[in-house]
């Protein structure tokens, strides 16, 4: 079996820089989904604690039509 130099070097370049990119891309969504994120998040409840989420008033009219689509978009309800 005859192994080529050159064209094995250029797959250990290419599989080199793929996962390098790979790692890179990893960190910038991970940064991006954290400054998007609307609120901390909260530590997982222990025992037999629940977590419930409760509607806020605002106020006689309700929420505006932007306001209702950004709570919407941030936690999927």
């Amino acid at each position: 079996m005859i192994v080529s130099l050159p064209k094995t070097v250029r797959r250990m370049y290419f599989l080199l820089m793929f996962v390098l990119l790979s790692y890179l891309l990893y960190h910038v969504m991970s940064f991006i989904g954290e400054w998007i994120n609307p609120m901390e998040q909260q530590d997982i409840p222990e025992g037999t604690a629940v977590r419930a989420f409760h509607d806020a008033y605002y106020g006689s009219e309700g929420m505006k039509a932007g306001e209702r689509l950004r709570y919407y978009y941030w936690y999927g309800e």
